[in-house]
């Protein structure tokens, strides 16, 4: 159920389904049931209940709600947009069985009703609402009578999540098969109110056949990067992670960055430190090496060591010229790497200088971890990337631009890859809007890669970890809590746990679905072949230190 579809990906689900026997009435008729479930339960017996009916198919669902509504003892009237005489199709034998009243919504009085079903417009809409639609989903909201939305809140685009002039709020909203990228992107996100999903017989054979390239960043796609470690292994052979730390005054984000690459797994973190920083690193670090680095040629040097087989750079480093050219040098090194913060500040207004390095490049394991005012600085002037309003779009554009993998940071945080393949997070936090939380990220990720995983698969594995240690803490989180939070995480994940791990509770409500001692969760292997690919894509760290 991870998957999500595209308004025109929905529509070819209907059309495959219908081709291979159901009949569009059939799975209007599910729709509307599902529609007509969800309103029971969120009323008492015998509520009144309104449900607003649009031209379209969404109007037809909401016939069909308000007819078994009616059937089962509910108050129902029903008000239509437009003419029942212009109804077409699937929506005109819905509307038939609906032997009540129909009233003309520009006539409607709106009276003390318990639940309000919006059933006017749905994901595919492309204009704004206006006229007596607009008038009565705003006496509804002023009236603050709880709304149960069709598909979406009408007036919200279906593919951005965007209001397209105005949305009302809903308390819930029911969709069909999987979800849109409005459930999962902010606004509609929030204005979609709780998601339920209805399974209306779209078959997993016709999914197959749409091949959808966004999903639902879940840990089904990547959780076999999260395993135990190889009982005959070495410290090698987890990779060597290389974080390049700022001077004496800005030495924290690097860190932090090299204790959760660290907690992420990998074998050996090395804090790549210049001179004036160097006792600073070294009095606060024992775990985690520190070496001497100064400008390009001690880092190059450091890098000659090819068992250094992956790269964090950015946090805390400066912004200017001397950061353009730590870039550089990494890029020319050819190891996987993170870019952050400071690392992509540098090319402020010159993204296509960073372009021509990054698709050079014949290790493609690259990921950059911006948030929007750093996505905005380096893609100034690239009006084609940064004029799109939602993160799913913006990311796609970034990601095949620079032929590396996006994480564009935010509350509704998208992973996407140059061939256009994206996830989406739902389990963030807003207690992770905290200093220091991305450098966090940027060493998750790094660990990864330095185990050998895929840039597409670390990436979006370390915006779950993340993610879900920043909800485990949850209030008065700082950022140093983050790495230690990953032990509690990563054994949830584990196809063969550590023995006497178990998985913490949350009251902040956990994403972990699995728990140690139930049974064992799906490895998602067929998702992975054809989303985030197979083992065999696998890039290996510079020998010795493979996994």
């Amino acid at each position: 159920m991870h998957e999500v579809l595209t308004v025109a990906e929905m529509g070819e689900a209907d059309r495959l389904t219908i081709a291979s026997g159901t009949a569009g009435l059939v799975l209007m008729e599910r729709a509307g049931r599902a529609v007509a479930e969800v309103a029971q339960s969120m009323v008492v017996a015998g509520a009144r209940i309104l449900v607003l009916c649009g031209p379209g198919n969404n109007g037809g669902d909401g016939f069909i709600a308000a007819r078994v509504l009616s059937g089962r003892g509910y108050a129902v009237t029903l008000g239509l947009l437009g003419e029942a005489s212009a109804l077409k199709g699937d929506a005109a034998l819905a509307a038939q069985t609906w032997t009540g009243r129909v009233e003309p919504l520009g006539t409607l009085a709106l009276v003390d009703y318990d639940l309000v079903i919006d059933a006017l417009f749905g994901a595919g809409l492309n204009r704004p609402i206006e006229g007596t639609a607009l008038a009565m989903l705003s006496a509804v909201v002023e009236a603050k009578t709880p709304i149960l939305a069709v598909d979406v809140p009408s007036g919200l685009a279906g593919d951005t999540g965007q209001v397209l002039g105005y949305a009302a709020q809903a308390s819930k909203t029911v969709t069909f098969a999987r979800r849109k990228p409005a459930h999962c992107l902010y606004p509609g996100r929030r204005l979609c109110g709780e998601v339920v999903v209805a399974d209306i017989g779209i078959s997993d054979q016709s999914l197959a056949q749409i091949a959808p390239k966004t999903h639902i960043n879940d840990p089904a796609l990547w959780s076999r990067l999260v395993t135990r470690p190889d009982e005959e292994g070495h410290k090698f052979r987890r990779g060597h992670l290389l974080v390049v730390s700022g001077g004496i005054e800005s030495t924290g984000a690097a860190r932090l960055a090299a204790h959760a690459g660290a907690r992420a797994g990998a074998g050996l973190v090395t804090v790549a430190s210049p001179s004036d920083a160097l006792p600073v690193n070294a009095a606060a670090l024992s775990d985690i090496m520190v070496r001497r680095s100064n400008g390009t040629e001690g880092l190059s040097q450091l890098l000659a060591d090819r068992r250094r087989n992956a790269v964090v750079l950015g946090p805390g480093v400066g912004v200017g010229p001397s950061t353009r050219a730590l870039v550089e040098t990494v890029l020319a090194a050819d190891r996987a790497v993170v870019f952050d913060a400071d690392a992509l500040t540098s090319f402020e207004g010159a993204a296509e200088p960073l372009a021509k390095a990054t698709r050079a490049r014949s290790n493609q394991r690259l990921v950059i971890t911006p948030h929007d005012g750093e996505f905005s600085r380096l893609f100034s002037g690239k009006t084609e990337i940064l004029k799109p309003l939602d993160r799913l779009t913006r990311a796609r554009l970034a990601a095949s631009f620079l032929s590396l993998v996006v994480v564009l940071k935010g509350p509704d945080t998208v992973i996407a890859a140059p061939d256009g393949r994206a996830v989406i997070s739902m389990n963030g936090s807003p207690w992770l809007a905290t200093a220091g939380s991305g450098d966090v990220l940027a060493g998750i990720i790094g660990g990864l890669l330095a185990q050998g995983h895929a840039a597409f698969d670390a990436a979006a594995a370390g915006v779950w970890l993340h993610a879900e240690a920043g909800r485990i803490i949850g209030p008065g989180l700082v950022a140093h809590d983050l790495p230690g939070a990953l032990r509690t995480v990563t054994p949830c994940l584990n196809a063969r746990p550590l023995r006497g791990l178990t998985c913490p509770s949350n009251p902040m409500g956990s994403a972990i679905d699995n728990p140690v001692g139930t049974s064992a969760r799906p490895s998602g292997a067929s998702v992975i072949g054809s989303l985030i690919g197979t083992s065999a894509e696998r890039s290996t760290p510079a020998a010795p230190a493979v996994m």
